[in-house]
């Protein structure tokens, strides 16, 4: 029997088992129509948003930072109920705030104190001395764990930055709770579930991982009782199913922001909600109870939240992460198993926020896409990317077979499967930095430390590609040996000191966990292994006898071309890292896999960077992502794009950031021209495999007028796509800024 609250949807495994794909398959209606039924925002929506707006503009003012907590220690019930604006509470469809004010970032101290402590010092605020002493001499931080633990060869590692960006100082993110399930079930049946998991859990054998799943799932279903304490503050009572739109909206975000209260991880997405809240909606329009004004109000005020959401960061994690990010991902579109479209009137909605309220990095808005996706759909998506800049794309085609057809994507380009799987964070290796140490023995080009092993270094004056090819592979090996230990040994204390139980609570019990590594540097590895075989490559030396940079004789093909001999490389590269990688144990038994994905941390890297036998010189930008090297790729827009698509899938689960920037006018010289001709090339792109594809649309005389000129109205939300998530392009360093114009935009195609 359904339930009061189910009325109208039809029955499936759903209504016996937490099922929320069954729901969704049994119950969505796919849309094939255009965008002429959406409406525009209402009084509520520019009231609030124009609010917000003023905010940021302080925020900006204040540089960043609008204001910090210094006393309360973030949790889900820190705090009581909170609003944009008191005066305007009323006109908040969906309510509720990381803290007491909009923009008020926590204070999060589980992570590590120091990190805490730094973050508010940075900025300004000082937190209360109490703090320091609870979290130093009372309660152990993961980042403490960490370092209690590090090898000195990973400390080694660390500091000289060919391990970087790992989760070992900050959550570790890229969990994504079913927040859905709050909404279709309601706590008190998830409580129920969780508790039931407890009792047939281990009542006999207390193994080592049965005691720990255990007091995993205490913790999970205390988070789940806060936050219906949390629901309560705001006058909502979530232990039951919500009843209709307006409550699953309100109820799923609960849920998120039960999330956002206790993690600062490096990745907070929100999942794949599109499909989900579009059953609710059109049944409440068929009931006469919703209008698309409302209904599209909904959206607008639950996608402002997104874009609210906040978190308190220090200084050398803005450099790596530039931009002040959080990854809130949203998907829309993609395909079923069963051949039907998922493409709904709520997927046009998500993407007609950045009408309504102008564009914004977040949340960070996927398509999943395919070639068989309603044409009216592509159109309109495209139409928004030429607009805004403000979207990215992936194949579902390549995805689907891997994940299902109910995934989410966890951080910019990965995927794990919606409240089944999560995944551990891992950040990215140097392989740039892997080959200089393989040339020079092991030793560092900027620190000259003796980091690696002190293999027998390259004495002749050109170098040999089999030679370095060999002592290449060895130096890798030793990397991935070093970088699995560091990873298994952070998620170990993350578990054991900054468990998530509030995302934990809404997946599965028995959890699928995937295992997430990555490349840095990858483009110039590949080139440079390419000049090596097929020009000359001379090396120069220093007064000691190291090498210090490259000349090459002659020509080569580059990666970024759709030459066969470069881009035949790259996928030998992708492929040993992977197999270096899968010969060490990780931990829980996860499944490994890797990422080409740099962020806006290539700068970072390339700093930290010797010389490279490709040409690039020292200290310069690293590529970003899967991108072709600056300036190599020379036969435009679509052999950039083949190049990239080779690179085979499977051996990088965790994603293939692929970052380009289009002139307006190569894609054609109005609008209509503009979107058939981007239609075409995402058709073309994902035809072949590829994996993801962020698309700019602009001229780089726009980057530098809003470098040199970011108090002009137009640049406040100027949004831009950059490896693998969206930024304010005000909002990025100088140093990032001129990295971005340093990249290619591609003015034929």
């Amino acid at each position: 029997m359904l339930k009061e609250e189910w009325n109208g949807f039809k029955e499936g495994q759903w209504t016996s088992e937490v099922n929320v794909r069954d729901f969704i398959q049994e119950n969505y209606e796919p849309y094939e129509g255009d965008a002429s039924f959406l409406a525009g925002p209402t009084k509520a929506t520019n009231d609030l948003w124009n609010k917000v707006q003023e905010l940021q503009k302080q925020e900006r003012a204040k540089g960043g930072v609008l204001d910090m907590e210094t006393e309360i220690v973030s949790g889900i019930t820190a705090y009581g109920a909170a609003y944009i604006d008191p005066a305007l509470k009323d006109e908040e469809k969906v309510v509720g705030l990381q803290t007491d004010k909009p923009l008020k970032r926590a204070f999060m101290p589980f992570g590590g104190i120091k990190m805490a402590e730094q973050a508010c010092l940075t900025y300004g605020y000082t937190p209360n001395p109490e703090l320091h002493k609870i979290f130093t001499e009372y309660h152990k931080t993961h980042n403490q764990g960490v370092f209690d633990a590090y090898t000195p060869e990973i400390m080694k590692c660390r500091h000289n930055k060919i391990l970087t960006g790992l989760p070992d100082t900050y959550g570790r993110g890229r969990i994504v709770g079913d927040y859905r399930r709050v909404a279709l079930y309601g706590i008190d049946f998830l409580i129920q579930e969780k508790k039931m998991d407890l009792f047939n859990c281990g009542d006999k054998t207390m193994t080592d991982d049965v005691i720990r799943l255990r007091e995993e799932l205490s913790e999970q279903i205390l988070a789940l009782q806060k936050m219906k304490e949390m629901a309560a503050s705001y006058g909502f009572d979530i232990s039951k199913p919500a009843k209709n739109a307006k409550e699953a909206f309100q109820w799923l975000y609960f849920g998120y922001l039960a999330a956002i209260k206790t993690q600062n991880g490096a990745a907070m997405s929100v999942g794949r909600v599109s499909t989900f809240l579009d059953i609710y909606i059109s049944r409440d329009l068929k009931n006469g109870t919703l209008t698309e004004e409302e209904a599209q109000e909904l959206v607008d005020h639950f996608v402002m939240k997104l874009r609210m959401v906040k978190f308190a960061r220090i200084p050398s994690y803005n450099q790596l992460f530039s931009g002040d990010p959080v990854w809130a991902t949203l998907e829309v579109a993609g395909f079923g198993q069963d051949g039907r479209s998922m493409v709904t009137k709520n997927d046009f909605r998500f993407l007609h926020t950045l009408e309504n309220m102008g564009p914004a990095p977040e949340p960070n808005l996927t398509v999943l896409y395919t070639k068989r996706l309603p044409l009216n759909f592509k159109r309109y998506a495209s139409k928004i990317s030429i607009d805004t800049s403000s979207i990215q794309y992936e194949n579902d085609d390549v995805m689907r077979p891997v994940w299902g057809d109910d995934y989410s994507i966890c951080c910019c380009v990965s995927a794990t499967q919606t409240g089944k799987e999560m995944q551990f964070f891992g950040a990215r290796a140097n392989l740039a930095k892997c080959l200089l140490y393989a040339i020079n023995g092991g030793v560092d080009a900027k620190t000259r430390e003796q980091v690696g092993p002190a293999y027998r270094p390259i004495t002749s004056e050109y170098l040999d590609y089999d030679e370095v090819l060999e002592k290449f592979e060895k130096m890798m090996d030793w990397l991935v040996e070093v970088y699995v230990n560091a990873l298994n040994l952070i998620h170990y204390m993350h578990d054991k000191y900054y468990y998530e139980a509030a995302e934990m609570a809404l997946i599965d019990t028995d959890v699928r966990r995937t295992f997430a590594t990555g490349i840095a540097g990858f483009s110039h590895v590949v080139d440079s292994l390419s000049a090596i075989k097929y020009a000359k490559v001379k090396t120069v030396r220093d007064e000691t006898g190291f090498i210090v940079d490259y000349e090459i004789e002659g020509d080569f093909p580059r990666y970024g071309n759709d030459d066969d001999r470069a881009d035949d490389i790259a996928v030998w590269l992708l492929k040993t890292f992977m197999k270096h990688v899968k010969m060490h144990h990780t931990y829980r038994n996860s499944e490994p896999t890797t990422s080409i994905l740099t962020i806006t941390s290539n700068v970072v890297y390339g700093k930290a960077t010797g010389s490279m036998p490709d040409g690039r010189k020292a200290g310069e930008p690293l590529s970003p992502g899967a991108n072709p090297s600056y300036g190599a790729e020379k036969n435009g827009l679509l052999a950039s794009l083949n190049s990239v698509a080779k690179l085979p899938y499977e051996y990088a689960l965790d994603g293939i950031s692929n970052t380009q920037t289009i002139a307006p006018d190569t894609l054609g010289h109005n609008e209509e021209e503009r979107v058939k001709t981007l239609v075409g090339v995402l058709d073309g792109y994902f035809a072949k495999g590829a994996h993801h594809l962020n698309v700019n649309v602009f001229g780089l005389d726009k980057l530098r007028d809003a470098m040199e000129h970011p108090e002009k109205p137009e640049y406040a939300n100027f949004t831009i796509r950059v490896s693998g998530y969206a930024v304010k392009f005000i909002d990025l360093t100088r140093e990032q800024q001129l990295d971005v114009i340093a990249r290619n935009a591609h003015e034929t195609m």
